[in-house]
């Protein structure tokens, strides 16, 4: 199954799990984006076309990054005329996931809420090394004591 869809004035063909790169669209990585502007449906042997949208259908996909495109140079030159003008561009880019194609009105899945990672809380420096201490002196080893900042070298020596 795949479909045509119309986004920042252009057409793509997608099909799920399809990763496309498309004018820039508001939103997040994560986010859920819903393209209702569906020009055409393919289902195994049956064709829908649309005039020109399909009603009821939509396409949905997952913003996966906002990025940017490869720098473009525009150099205009008039010979003989004393006229050169450089200019560049960077178009910004967004990386869509296709996750589903639907007809008939029917409504996008609940998208399944990822776990949250438990992050490592960064310890202050202090309780890192009373915390190292006491582990040496459980174990009856002397504390050992921190090295000493060396002097640079100079050039002389």
């Amino acid at each position: 199954m795949y479909a045509v869809i119309k986004t920042g004035g252009k057409q793509y063909r997608v099909a799920a799990n399809d990763k496309i790169l498309i004018e820039k669209l508001e939103g997040a990585a994560g986010d859920q984006v819903n393209f209702t502007e569906v020009l055409m449906v393919s289902n195994g042997g049956t064709v829908d076309i649309g005039a020109p949208f399909l009603s009821g259908a939509t396409v949905v996909g997952e913003i996966e990054k906002q990025a940017r495109g490869p720098h473009i140079i525009i150099f205009k030159k008039r010979r003989r005329k004393h006229y050169r003008r450089r200019n560049g561009h960077r178009q910004d880019l967004t990386s869509v996931t296709i996750t589903e194609i639907l007809t008939g009105g029917a409504k996008p899945a609940a998208k399944a809420k990822a776990k949250p990672e438990a992050k490592a809380e960064a310890k202050p420096v202090a309780a890192v090394e009373a915390a190292s201490a006491a582990e040496a002196a459980a174990e009856g080893k002397p504390k050992k004591a921190p090295a000493k900042p060396r002097k640079p070298k100079t050039e002389k020596e």
